[in-house]
């Protein structure tokens, strides 16, 4: 019973979002338009501290840009939980004979389904940006993804729960996870930059999780100053892990009307 409800809302979020395409555009849209416009802007003056020679800033921010798609994605894809919560829906599942743990299963693993198969199509722009992907380079990056984009979105999750606007979780998101994302690195390298501003994006568990797919892509020389790609991957694990407890815990004796 708990499997089937968690498979019908992950699927109910799916359907949703191919019955909405401009999400779709608005998702993957953007960060496109950043890469393009940024990446061609800046390569001719970039160069990465300690990091691979010749690594131009288009290739450089198109990690990033990855990364930027899960999260417009986990943002769309979180504004359902209060669109459900003002139609009625919300509060009808609450009161089936299902535990809450199943509905942040099912709503956070749909929205993080689709985050991820964004940020798989665009990741196979990869030979654009000058990257040569292999069968493992791939798969291994798929899974950071699916890393990434699970801890996205249960943590816009979290936040969406205890919100009654869309504006009001929009605002949120501007404060709260574009920041998280503007000191992960994936905008601007650890290496150079000021000391406080060095240990903020160190303290940034997103950080981790770029510099883990950035070191699948480009090699562990292409995120200097940062640990090696297992440490990243334990980090961004544990972000994961950390961010579906939030969301769980935000269900927790709190108001859904």
């Amino acid at each position: 019973m708990t499997g089937l409800a968690a498979a019908t809302l992950w699927r109910r979020e799916l359907t949703r979002f191919f019955r909405q395409p401009s999400r779709i555009a608005g998702a993957v849209g953007t960060p496109l338009i950043f890469w393009l416009l940024l990446g061609s802007g800046l390569s001719g003056s970039f160069r990465l501290p300690g990091g691979p020679a010749g690594l131009s800033y288009f290739q450089y921010f198109f990690p990033g840009t990855i990364v930027l798609v899960l999260l417009f994605a986990a943002i769309f894809s979180n504004i359902s939980v209060i669109e459900d919560r003002h139609q009625g829906f919300l509060q009808g599942v609450l009161v089936a004979p299902v535990s809450r743990s199943t509905l942040v299963a099912g709503k956070v693993l749909g929205g993080a389904t689709l985050a991820w198969i964004q940020g798989v199509v665009f990741l196979a722009l990869a030979p654009l940006s000058g990257v040569h992907l292999t069968a493992g380079s791939a798969l291994a990056a798929a899974g950071i993804l699916a890393v990434l984009a699970l801890s996205l979105t249960a943590l816009g999750f979290a936040f969406a729960w205890k919100l009654d606007s869309v504006q009001g979780f929009h605002a949120i998101m501007n404060v709260v996870l574009m920041p998280m994302w503007l000191l992960s690195g994936a905008f601007f390298p650890v290496s150079g930059a000021p000391f406080w501003l060095g240990a903020l994006m160190r303290l940034n568990p997103l950080t981790y999780g770029v510099a883990a797919l950035r070191g699948v892509l480009y090699g562990p020389g292409a995120a200097p100053s940062l640990p090696g790609p297992a440490v990243s991957l334990a980090v961004t694990l544990a972000m994961g892990i950390a961010a579906f407890a939030a969301g769980l815990l935000a269900t927790r004796g709190g108001r859904v009307d």
